[in-house]
């Protein structure tokens, strides 16, 4: 080998392992983590995140996220994985007692609007309004927090204290609010006695089916009895659900011992059929079993609201009044995991007495009877000044109120047109406002008021107004 040759060789194998000496210091040693799981591919993948990504993240984190991903999977909205912390709020929704100061909130553009306090409540009592936005808690500004972190923040201990900053928009002001946090008795059924062509009917309505519903439900209904009633209207309107056991308690009172109301079936197909449970039959059960009922629903009554539904029509126990129901025929389970987290499942379907399964067709109502389009609309909370010309989501939500009042609007799609304008100088006229055409503070608090007081009449409520009439001919021929 001719010398330069051997020199060269020399100076590439030199190169090359200056080259492995120079990387060996950056290549990271492999740190095994702890097994996550005995499926070698979930494994491998949390070790290579752990120690490999460049986004630092911990360990319980993937695993929640891997959790959420398998229940994702299953492409069932009802089932998912929840947190220690969801998990508990979700227990808190279907408590009869909570612990809190009573607020209904909505997230709106980024912005946490009060919907109400509720009566008596630690919020109501310290001067806490309708439509009031929170900007701050415990002097935490609430700036790109979600609505879940909001009332995490908010909620606490028995006894404790939280103050609320609330911006005040009808006084251009912020109020600083102090409150002490305490129980929260959730009534989930309210009643009353209605005469009307001299006949008296029981009016329960019931807002979804808690620990406590079945107790409520009983107490209200023999208080009804006993003043002497001829007819029962039950309204679970907007009702979402909640326990299966405390629905069956409700229909109890209403059929005959181990009668059939549904059906449970499982993964494997197996049929269970769900019965009735009376222990003593007293004078007001006797009532209950004979008495005539009609059920009103409506799109928004779903899950135990159906297995209500389904029984009562199947049994031909009652009339359904109203629109058909949401359509959901799954029921749910919760495991506790080792990570304080649950998972929920959607484990059986339910169905019918006569084993229909009305997963996503819902329940026909047997009188259909639509709500006005002005009783439909909620109270939403709307700001800001707008003019000719403008589009906005709070015009949409404008023209839909002004429309169903009976102005002449040619468009619903949010553009400020010259109709929308003329409907809104007329408006304002009407309400002595100042009289001009914009949309502004003073018209969409006129806006809510005018919702609030015809929702709050039960002479607009056409589905209760027709389902009452149906009642009471029917008692009368």
């Amino acid at each position: 080998m001719k010398r330069s040759q051997f020199f060269l060789f020399g100076f590439l194998v030199i190169l090359v392992l200056g080259l492995v000496v120079f990387w060996a210091p950056f290549k990271k040693e492999e740190v095994k983590s702890p097994t996550v799981s005995q499926m070698a591919p979930i494994d491998e993948a949390y070790d290579r995140i752990l120690s490999s990504s460049v986004h630092p993240i911990k360990g319980e984190l993937l695993i929640e996220g891997a959790l959420r991903g398998m229940a994702e999977t299953l492409e069932d909205p009802y089932s998912k994985y929840m947190t220690k912390e969801e998990a508990k709020s979700h227990r808190d929704s279907l408590a009869d007692e909570r612990v809190g100061i009573g607020l209904e909130i909505v997230e709106n553009k980024g912005r946490f609007i009060v919907i109400t306090p509720m009566k008596s409540s630690p919020a109501e009592k310290a001067g806490v309004k309708p439509y009031d936005e929170i900007v701050q808690v415990d002097g935490e500004r609430v700036v790109g927090k979600s609505l879940l972190e909001l009332l995490t923040a908010i909620k606490g201990e028995k006894g404790t204290n939280v103050s609320l900053t609330v911006f005040r928009e009808t006084e251009d002001r912020h109020v600083e609010l102090k409150m002490t946090r305490s129980p929260l008795q959730i009534q989930t059924v309210t009643s009353e006695r209605v005469e009307k062509d001299d006949i008296a009917i029981g009016y329960v309505s019931i807002s979804v089916f808690g620990e406590k519903t079945a107790e409520e439900w009983e107490k209200q209904t023999r208080t009804l009895i006993q003043q002497g009633i001829e007819g029962l209207l039950i309204d679970v309107r907007g009702n979402p659900g909640g326990y299966l056991h405390s629905v069956e308690q409700v229909i109890s009172t209403m059929f005959k011992n181990e009668q059939i109301y549904a059906y449970m079936q499982d993964s494997k197909g197996v049929l269970e059929p769900l019965t009735t449970t009376v222990t003593e039959e007293d004078n007001y059960l006797k009532e209950m079993h004979t008495i005539p009922i009609v059920l009103l629903q409506n799109e928004g009554s779903a899950s135990a609201s159906e297995v209500l539904s389904g029984a009562l029509k199947t049994s031909q126990r009652a009339l359904i009044a109203g629109g058909k129901s949401f359509g959901k025929g799954t029921v749910q389970e919760t495991w506790a995991l080792n990570n304080g987290g649950e998972m929920k499942l959607s484990s059986h379907k339910w169905l019918t007495p006569k084993q229909q399964w009305i997963h996503g067709t819902g329940i026909e109502a047997d009188l259909k009877v639509e709500a006005s389009e002005l009783y439909q609309l909620e109270p939403f909370p709307t700001s800001g000044s707008y003019q000719v010309g403008d589009f906005h989501t709070d015009i949409i939500y404008s023209q839909k109120v002004l429309k169903a009042l009976g102005f002449s609007i040619s468009r619903v799609d949010g553009y400020f047109d010259e109709d929308t304008a003329k409907a809104v100088l007329t408006f304002k006229k009407e309400k002595k406002l100042v009289t001009d055409a914009n949309m502004d503070q003073p018209f969409f608090k006129s806006i809510r008021d005018t919702i609030l007081t015809y929702k709050t009449s039960k002479k607009h409520d056409e589905q209760y107004q027709v389902s009452l009439g149906y009642l009471i001919h029917s008692i009368k021929k």
